[in-house]
Parts: C-alpha cells; sequence; structure tokens
C-alpha cells in the first residue's frame, strides 16, 4: 500500500482517500478513447433504422442522446432506452437476432457489427493519462478491476496493451453469463469488489458516463472520480461524483482532488480556467 499520505488521510501519488484498496475502471472513455466509436455505430444503426420507417426523420444525436440513453449500458438496455424515448416499442428477439433485425437484440446485434468494424479499421487509443495512473495505483499496492457493459471489453484491452494490468473483469459476457443489471444498478461494480474479496466502501469507482456515476454512488463505494471528457462535469458532479477531473493523470500528485466535494469542486474550476 502506499506509504505517502498527507495529514488528511490521502494519498499523494493516487488522489485517493487511504481506505482506497481497490480501483475500479469504467472502460470506454476513461481507459481507452472508443466511446466516440461507440457513439458513431450508436448514430449509424439507429439512423438506418429511423430512416426506414414511416414519417419525418430525426436523426441520433450522438452526444445528447448517447449521454442520455446508451452510455455506459449494456446494447439492449441502450437501445430500449432510445427507442422508448422516440416512443417506439420493440420485441426483444434473442440474442442471436440477426443485425438489423426489427428487435431489440437484432438492433443491438447490428451496433456491435458497426463496432467491430470501426474498430479493425480506426484501431483502439489508449488515453496515456490513464496508463500512468494504472501504473500509479499498481505500484501503490491497489487492485484493479476493468467494469464494462461492452460484449468486446476483452479484445479491446488486448489491443491497447493494458489487459495486463487488471486482476478481474467484468463486462458485457459475465453480466449476460451471471444475469447482472447493467449500469446505472451497481450490480457490475458489486460483483468486481466481490471478485477482489472487498467490501464497495474501500474501492473507488472511475466513470465518464451518468450511468456509471450514479452505478458507483448507488453502491456505496468509497469514492467516485468523474471523468469528464466532453464537458460534463456539473452533471458528474450532480449524480454523485466526488471528484471530476478531465484526465487520470490529474490525479497524481494532486492530493486535493480527494478532499471533501466542495474542495474538488473548487480544484475542477481551477482546472477548467
Amino acid at each position: 500500500m502506499d506509504k505517502h499520505k498527507d495529514n488528511s488521510g490521502t494519498s499523494t501519488q493516487t488522489g485517493l482517500p487511504e481506505k482506497i484498496r481497490a480501483c475500479l475502471f469504467d472502460l470506454d472513455g476513461v481507459l481507452t478513447e472508443t466511446a466516440t466509436v461507440h457513439a458513431a455505430a450508436w448514430k449509424e444503426m439507429f439512423d438506418a433504422y429511423l430512416r426506414s420507417r414511416p414519417g419525418p426523420f430525426v436523426p441520433f444525436d450522438p452526444v445528447a442522446d448517447y449521454d442520455t440513453y446508451v452510455d455506459g449500458k449494456t446494447r439492449a438496455d441502450g437501445t430500449r432506452s432510445f427507442l422508448a424515448s422516440r416512443h417506439i416499442e420493440l420485441p426483444e428477439g434473442s440474442p442471436d437476432d440477426p443485425p438489423g433485425a426489427e428487435t431489440v437484440n437484432g438492433l443491438g446485434n447490428a451496433k456491435n457489427d458497426i463496432v467491430l468494424r470501426l474498430l479493425d479499421s480506426e484501431g483502439v487509443h489508449v488515453y496515456a493519462g490513464s496508463v500512468s495512473y494504472l501504473k500509479a495505483v499498481r505500484a501503490a499496492g491497489l487492485h484493479r478491476a476493468v467494469v464494462s457493459s461492452s460484449a468486446n471489453c476483452e479484445s479491446v484491452l488486448k489491443a491497447a496493451g493494458i489487459d495486463d494490468m487488471f486482476e478481474v473483469r467484468i463486462d458485457g459476457v459475465t453480466i449476460a453469463e451471471e444475469g447482472l443489471p447493467g449500469k446505472p444498478a451497481p450490480d457490475t461494480y458489486l460483483a468486481a469488489a466481490k471478485k477482489l474479496g472487498l467490501a464497495p466502501g474501500e474501492a473507488a469507482v472511475f466513470e465518464d458516463a451518468l450511468a456509471g456515476v450514479r452505478a458507483g454512488r448507488a453502491g456505496g463505494f468509497g469514492f467516485v472520480v468523474g471523468v469528464d471528457r466532453i464537458g460534463q462535469a456539473e452533471a458528474l458532479r450532480a449524480d454523485g461524483a466526488d471528484t471530476v477531473v478531465s484526465d487520470l493523470a490529474d490525479l497524481l500528485d494532486r492530493p486535493d482532488q480527494a478532499d471533501q466535494s466542495d474542495q474538488g469542486d473548487q480544484s475542477d474550476q481551477e482546472h477548467q480556467k
């Protein structure tokens, strides 16, 4: 465990409270820059489907609709949530529905095919600051898990070259196998903490999605870090983030980031000036 502490019990190497023994990281938008790929895939899939329906075509908004309805959720939950916002109800279908079938699973499978195509053509970019932070928490003796709704999580981690940084992986495959509710329910993060043999209060959650931050707060985790990549710092704080940073490296040697949330807010505002 990291021995460098300030007088408030905060690690000056990791920016986390001293009680924290594990870090639970979301994947897309926190560790890898695949959130933009997912947003593009959702848009391509939904726009094609919406064009096929009668009535005026209102395209999927890759920022507002993505953040509100699909970010951080499983493919099925995201598909269902967005369709409900347009007052569209489809049968669930089955997980092996062909991509594009007019079912929740069919549309979700179409979206997944697009993601795989984009990842193959564009590759996977990992945030340099996240790699630095992963190395710091590993050096500090903290446990590490990745928690993602993506069924492609393992492939993305390997493509990014960071698959060996985690002791536990909870992903879309795990969610399906164990019947776990997706974010904003806290079950996936709770499963990660349990596999690490720790209580939720001993773990910190790192999330860029509003649904993920809500999951961290609902699960009673010891600290919730909001990662603001798209200018939604206030929304992340409002949904329960203890502190908000624009990059995980901002936490390194920054004990003020893990003080009380009002102090964290002040440092966030200063950082954004």
